[in-house]
């Protein structure tokens, strides 16, 4: 007899974690589709959302940059941001300004270090030397003002094209390599 009332008690007991457990498979899964970015975000959920982020370097009294966007969603463990619709703003030597603009990005709140990428259209970069980069990917390595990228680039000025994967290029001199599959073309001049 005492059996049976185990054996229903265990029965209950099971019937009422298989519920509990649907419960909770249902309610925390996320149905929408979930989209490539540039660092992949944590199990965790953020410490912090930001709507009209804005984060500068400065060195001394001089602003070297400034990140901007739309969103972003804070990371203090692991020292990161990842944004969304970012602007960013170089500032080099003689007030020297160059705008960059991403769907998406992250930055390094130690290091300073952060990445830009596009889905669709190619970041431009516009140099105050007449030349123009663009590129889906960048990577903005802040100790040694650099910008790189594995991707597919394509830099065009003065009656030039190059185009190649991968760039390494220093922001204080305006020098820039493409790394391989370097193509060069002449172009007319615009």
């Amino acid at each position: 007899m005492w059996e049976r009332w185990v054996r229903r008690g265990l029965l209950t007991l099971s019937v009422v974690l298989a519920a509990f457990l649907g419960f909770l498979l249902i309610t925390r899964s996320n149905p929408g589709a979930s989209s490539r970015s540039v660092t992949p975000v944590g199990k965790e959920a953020a410490d912090a959302r930001i709507q009209d982020f804005t984060f500068t370097q400065t060195k001394g009294d001089l602003v070297q940059w400034k990140v901007q966007a739309e969103q972003a969603r804070l990371y203090e463990k692991e020292s990161r941001a990842v944004l969304s619709n970012v602007h960013i703003t170089l500032y080099g030597v003689q007030g020297k300004e160059l705008t960059l603009s991403g769907d998406e990005g992250t930055l390094d709140t130690q290091s300073k270090n952060f990445q830009l990428s596009n889905k669709t259209t190619p970041i431009v970069v516009e140099m105050q030397s007449g030349y123009t980069i663009q590129t889906n990917h960048l990577a903005w390595t802040d100790a040694r003002h650099e910008i790189q990228t594995p991707d597919h680039v394509t830099i065009q000025g003065h009656g030039l094209q190059v185009t190649g994967r991968g760039l390494l290029g220093k922001m204080d001199t305006e020098e820039f390599q493409v790394l391989d599959d370097v193509r060069v073309d002449v172009v007319p001049a615009s």
